[in-house]
């Protein structure tokens, strides 16, 4: 195990009715906010009424930014940035999932940097930022509690993340009762994210860390688990809890203490979303089985571990490669049963731009930790992927 510190400030409110608290967690920071959602989602749950009367009736003076996209935009976020300059904001509170979230950091990130905010994106340390608070409607993306962001810059469609302390929200509203209206395929899309934030972080090279192995495989289990219930009874509380949960542990970094986490499947597929626009989610449940095929080689045992442990695959004495290989074969049928694609046929992704995307991640090579992925590379997994 390595040597770590780990450190979160974000207070989780987690429950029924919790969205009720909204004035009384912001009252502390400010007067004046900004509200930023992304569609008519929240409008027509009736969350937007719910918050706006609340701030209202607390004497909190709000500023809205609606327009939040997956794959959240630069375009929007420089608006976002100018707007809290004339209106004088010094909150944020996003409303929504990981795109609202991420957008709100780098907005918040932006507000104090005197050049472009994309600068940021280029490795520049952030050393202020607006303090954000949130409301997640949809458990994927675990932004509600990390210090990521990932924004996609239309000028080349480039998708890129930045990360700082100061990025992480003050505060995290989670009622699962808000998920119940997401479509099967969103709520799919969200555990593929999940799991791919937990699997990124198992496959370590790190040796001694089998707390963390435990606890991953203990969290990737309950979300299959519960992923299964919710596809049959999208109202059921519980099994929503247990996945919103799970995604906020998935990536609030306590998984990932005392190890080296390896975010190449991240990467590869970070240019297939950005040149597609296609569902985050959707793309790791394509690009990660592609990613184990290219690489379990690397370090076998590792994969022989995850697949008997996670997904129940009796070890073949004789081979290991087949215990992988059914290992992958179980974890593509799980995403197919979830409604979710295996391969960028099925995503939809008909034209040959395998390349392009190759050359583009390539940019920050070496990706990954488990193994080194080069501009080669890169392109056998969007080949794997494409079969």
């Amino acid at each position: 195990m390595n040597n770590f510190q780990f450190h979160n400030t974000t207070k989780i409110i987690f429950g029924k009715g919790t969205e009720l608290q909204i004035a009384e967690e912001i009252k502390p920071f400010t007067n004046r906010v900004l509200l930023h959602y992304g569609g008519g989602s929240i409008k027509k749950t009736g969350l937007y009424d719910s918050i706006c009367t609340s701030l209202t009736k607390a004497g909190i003076d709000f500023i809205e930014l609606p327009g939040a996209m997956p794959n959240p935009r630069l375009g929007l976020v420089r608006e976002g940035i100018a707007l809290c300059k004339k209106e004088h904001i010094d909150f944020i509170l996003a409303v929504g999932g990981g795109s609202v979230i991420d957008s709100a950091k780098a907005i918040a990130a932006g507000f104090y940097y005197e050049g472009d905010v994309w600068e940021l994106f280029s490795g520049i340390e952030i050393k202020k930022a607006l303090p954000l608070g949130c409301i997640l409607t949809i458990p994927a993306a675990g932004s509600e509690s990390s210090p990521h962001s990932v924004v996609t810059n239309e000028k080349g469609w480039y998708k890129r993340a930045i990360h700082s302390s100061f990025l992480a929200p003050k505060f995290a509203i989670l009622n699962p009762e808000l998920t119940f209206s997401l479509p099967a395929f969103q709520t799919a899309c969200g555990v593929s994210d999940i799991m791919a934030h937990l699997m990124e972080r198992y496959f370590t090279k790190v040796q001694k860390v089998d707390l963390t192995d435990r606890l991953i495989e203990a969290t990737l289990k309950s979300v299959i688990r519960n992923a299964l219930i919710v596809k049959d009874n999208p109202d059921d509380y519980d099994a929503r809890a247990e996945i919103m949960w799970a995604g906020t542990i998935a990536h609030n970094d306590l998984l990932e203490t005392g190890r080296v986490g390896d975010w190449g499947s991240h990467d590869v597929e970070h240019e297939l979303s950005a040149m597609y626009d296609v569902a985050h989610g959707a793309g790791l449940s394509v690009i990660f089985p592609a990613w184990m095929k290219y690489v379990y080689n690397e370090h076998i045992a590792k994969f022989v571990q995850f697949f008997n442990r996670v997904f129940g695959v009796e070890i073949d004495i004789d081979s290991d490669e087949r215990t992988v290989l059914e290992g992958i074969k179980r974890l593509e049928n799980f995403f197919r049963e979830m409604g979710l694609p295996v391969t960028l046929k099925e995503l939809g992704v008909t034209d040959d731009r395998k390349g392009e995307m190759a050359d583009k991640a390539a940019e920050a090579a070496p990706l990954g930790n488990f193994k080194k992925l080069f501009r080669d590379d890169i392109y056998a997994i969007y080949q794997i992927a494409d079969i």
